[in-house]
């Protein structure tokens, strides 16, 4: 008895390269689970990227936080190292709710262990304290001043 075997279907994902300045158009081949074949990179960090991509996507996220007292409202932040791609929007809102006081320094821990990835929010850049506020600029309250 002759029995024909029929090969597992392939699956083709396309990806924009992001791994350098070249944004090479990616294809990934996949067949039964497995990257059997990248095509379209231009360099190797298109090869490594193509296999992140497809297995476990990341990225770093970029926002601000808001901060009292401080020459400006808000302070530019930025994850210390890369995060699920599907929890970027969640961190984004998370962070959209912190407020900070001034000053803020560059690389000052904003958030500690983001929703459990083990990577931290930094801030970065430096802001100073708007002069004229603080605790030691507020109104005394009217019982301290007897």
């Amino acid at each position: 008895m002759n029995i024909e075997r029929h090969p597992q279907p392939e699956e083709l994902s396309h990806y924009l390269c992001i791994g350098c300045p070249l944004g090479c158009r990616l294809e990934v081949v996949e067949v039964a689970g497995e990257i059997v074949e990248v095509r379209g990179q231009g360099c190797k960090k298109g090869d490594r990227f193509a296999h992140q991509e497809h297995i476990d996507p990341r990225r770093v996220l970029t926002t601000t936080v808001a901060v009292r007292g401080g020459v400006h409202q808000r302070v530019p932040v930025r994850s210390a190292g890369d995060i699920p791609k599907s929890m970027v929007r969640q961190l984004a809102a998370l962070l959209h709710q912190l407020s900070l006081d001034a000053p803020v320094t560059i690389g000052q821990v904003v958030l500690t262990d983001a929703l459990g990835t083990g990577v931290d929010v930094v801030a970065s850049r430096d802001l100073a304290r708007r002069e004229g506020w603080g605790p030691r600029f507020d109104p005394a309250p009217p019982d301290s001043a007897r």
